[in-house]
């Protein structure tokens, strides 16, 4: 149950793409026909800061073979210089831009085992901003700065963010501060771009099987849906069927400033993951504060 929506003829960035969910976005715009401008830290010239696998080259490749046209740009989506860059390229090779896909994330690096589960105060305070605020807000904030002069040219265009997010559920620490300021980013941009005919909308993946995922796991993706909780899990190209499905929705604007689960959009859009499953919304059982145990120590 997918039917690829024609985006031929649309210029899309997606960022944080070498990889995990913005490679599967990256991935089904292309399979869309669009051009996707391809960007991360992550080249052949460049290998991952935290030794991952995955390239911009190699989401191209996929991007092209899926019948669209896949340019890879080596971006640091937290740096100003390095994001002027990227989007003079797409000025200068396509004019305008209509689709932008937030996803630019550096927030569980420098974690071995995942991010801290501890109070606030006991948790490593800097290492958690750089990597959620200035590697992950800043950097779709900087995108969708440089990004908006491209898009208000062509009414119609789209901005998406990639977030964390459960509604009221609270996420912990600086991770729920930084995922809530990127939905509220999301909705004041939305504010300002609606006379342009430009929506922005923030799209919340369920859990994911990203190659960090699966590595976890130590399985593939042929051998993850016989393992809890990943039976239940979403390939990376479920929130990719979602992104392509709001581009090319032409009643788009009335989601505009909202936010939504792929599994929402998937019941809204009839498209089922590749597996063909229908995963419903992602929801969380439990608050953060509600699973730490005991007295906070002197």
């Amino acid at each position: 149950m997918w039917n690829a929506p024609d985006l031929s003829g649309k210029v899309a960035v997606v960022t944080g793409a070498s990889r995990g969910v913005g490679r599967g976005i990256a991935s089904v715009l292309g399979e869309c026909g669009a051009t996707v401008y391809v960007a991360a830290r992550s080249s052949g010239a460049s290998a991952a800061s935290d030794g991952a696998s995955g390239t911009i080259e190699e989401t191209a490749a996929v991007v092209s073979a899926r019948g669209g046209r896949g340019v890879a740009v080596c971006c640091d989506c937290s740096k100003f210089d390095d994001v002027t860059a990227l989007f003079d390229r797409v000025k200068k090779g396509r004019k305008g831009l209509d689709i932008l896909v937030n996803n630019a994330w550096g927030g569980y690096e420098g974690y071995k085992d995942g991010l801290p589960f501890t109070n606030f105060w006991k948790s490593p305070v800097e290492q958690m901003w750089k990597g959620m605020f200035e590697s992950g807000l800043r950097a779709q904030m900087l995108c969708a700065h440089r990004a908006a002069p491209l898009l208000i040219k062509r009414p119609g265009g789209l901005v998406v963010g990639t977030v964390a997010w459960d509604g009221d559920v609270y996420l912990g620490g600086l991770y729920d501060v930084a995922k809530q300021a990127t939905v509220r980013f999301l909705y004041g941009l939305a504010r300002e771009l609606r006379k342009y005919e430009t929506a922005a909308v923030a799209v919340a993946p369920g859990f994911t099987r990203t190659g960090r995922v699966l590595d976890a796991f130590h399985v593939d993706e042929e051998g993850a849906h016989g393992i809890p909780p990943l039976a239940v899990s979403e390939s990376p190209e479920y929130v990719g069927r979602a992104v392509a499905s709001l581009a090319a929705d032409p009643k788009r604007m009335d989601k505009s400033g909202k936010t939504f689960f792929s599994g929402q959009l998937a019941k809204e859009y009839k498209f089922t993951d590749i597996d063909g499953r229908k995963v419903p919304p992602f929801r969380l059982k439990h608050s953060f504060d509600e699973l730490l145990e005991g007295p906070p120590e002197d």
